[in-house]
């Protein structure tokens, strides 16, 4: 193939979407390039871009778009002309070129697209058809979603010119730039990728020798089935978890029990010989190791909710006068707002002040961990939202980073130095347990936002 044919489309596309701007270094190296080519050749070639063009384009725009091809036709004609002309010495007429450009221009009606097209179009994975000089031919609506730009703002458009498209924002250009970078590279052509918005993308990228060579790029969200995996795989490691539970439980706390009881018999001895604080210590420390071992069981399988209809405003009202004190130690404003006063859920009580007390306990911890003398600050609010009362829990702390979000609620996984890594684990159970969910959204440095949904009851009195 001439190599003028890779060089056409990308420039018609570029004139008619610029067309009033200077275009001229776009259609330099064609004109260069169509020197000694056959103008039944490039008539032909130039139908044929129309065509495509006008495939893309709004019923409102197709008779600009033909205005503006056959300008671009015309004049790219007239020019090819006056070289001819300057070489032979002769005087070009421009009649038979604008007759033929006339020609050359599909305003016909134009066919409905097939049913296969339509499919194509209508599929949930991106495809994408970029020729082997790097120009986009073809991508359907759902790739132009994942880019965020019209359709016929791409159509023709340069890898390069891709990068620097105006339609796109830095990050959708950031994450082309990364998969462009492992392709050649890496010779990666396909993968997993999670962009900036934190979906995870399945990436294609295959040359097809029916389509001359030509790339095709797929692109699929698999962000649902990646949560149902990490779902599936949440529940799995608590399953095994609940097993280990099960199988060291008595054989850690009988020994626990018995080392208490002997250390309150020998509580009277030390106190005369100046030494009770031993024992306080040691009784201290293994309350403290019974409080593990009962969180750990907890986490496996928490008890059934014993649920009771419960105003909304008034248990987390009770939340922030359980927490204002240590709030106040630790240089937090609590603020709370309740946009639904008669929001009431049926909950267990003191599983679901767990919960909370969890939530709030780690925001403060979040804020004093900072460190940089600002006014931390603790949002609390509830509202109806569908079916669910949705509780919020926000805080402008130091915030996580996307690895820490991923493995927030695995059991063990802490970044607290004293931490046992079970408390979240246990307040996404006990949430399930009452048909909830819970769902986390954080950025390093700017804070931490909670979203619990439990189910809401409809109390008539």
């Amino acid at each position: 193939m001439e190599s003028w044919r890779t060089l056409y489309f990308p420039a018609l596309a570029e004139f008619v979407r610029q067309y009033g701007s200077d275009t001229r270094a776009d259609t330099e190296e064609l004109r260069n390039e169509l020197l000694g080519a056959s103008t039944d050749d490039i008539l032909k070639h130039h139908e044929e871009s129309v065509g495509f063009l006008l495939s893309y384009a709004d019923p409102d725009d197709r008779m600009t778009l033909v205005h503006r091809s056959l300008l671009f036709l015309t004049e790219l004609l007239l020019s090819l002309r006056m070289q001819e002309g300057a070489a032979s010495r002769e005087q070009p007429s421009d009649e038979p070129f604008r007759s033929s450009s006339f020609h050359a221009v599909p305003i016909g009606e134009e066919a409905p697209p097939g049913k296969f097209e339509t499919v194509i179009q209508l599929m949930d994975s991106g495809i994408g058809l970029f020729d082997t000089a790097g120009n986009l031919r073809f991508l359907n609506v759902q790739m132009s979603r994942f880019l965020q730009a019209p359709r016929h703002s791409l159509i023709g458009c340069t890898l390069r010119r891709l990068f620097f498209h105006p339609h796109l924002d830095r990050r959708t250009r950031k994450f082309i730039l990364q998969m462009y970078k492992e392709m050649k590279l890496y010779r990666r052509f396909h993968g997993e990728y999670q962009d900036a918005q934190g979906r995870f993308l399945l990436v294609g990228i295959s040359q097809i020798e029916e389509l001359d060579g030509d790339y095709l790029v797929s692109v699929k969200d698999i962000s649902e089935y990646k949560q149902i995996e990490q779902t599936a795989f949440q529940n799995d490691k608590l399953a095994m978890l609940g097993q280990i539970a099960a199988a060291i439980a008595h054989e850690i706390r009988n020994p626990l029990t018995s080392i208490r009881g002997f250390i309150q018999l020998l509580h009277p001895y030390l106190k005369e010989i100046g030494k009770q604080e031993y024992a306080n210590i040691i009784l201290s420390e293994i309350d403290r190791a019974n409080d593990i071992i009962f969180e750990f069981l907890n986490s496996s399988k928490p008890s059934a909710p014993m649920k009771q209809n419960v105003p909304v405003a008034h248990l987390l009202k009770e939340m922030i006068l359980l927490s204002e004190s240590e709030a106040h130690m630790k240089g937090c404003e609590l603020h709370c707002e309740i946009f639904d006063p008669g929001l009431t859920v049926a909950i267990d009580v003191k599983q679901i002040k767990q919960v909370l007390l969890n939530i709030i306990k780690n925001a403060m911890d979040a804020i004093y961990e900072v460190g940089d003398g600002r006014r931390g600050r603790i949002d609390v609010s509830a509202r109806r939202e569908g079916k669910y009362a949705l509780i919020t829990i926000r805080d402008n702390g130091k915030g996580m980073d996307r690895t820490t979000l991923g493995r927030l609620f695995d059991p063990f996984f802490t970044t607290k130095e004293a931490g046992t890594g079970l408390g979240l684990s246990v307040s996404y159970r006990i949430i399930r347990n009452h048909g909830g969910i819970i769902h986390v959204d954080s950025h390093l440095n700017e804070g931490t936002e909670f979203l619990i949904y439990l189910p809401y009851t409809d109390v008539k009195g």
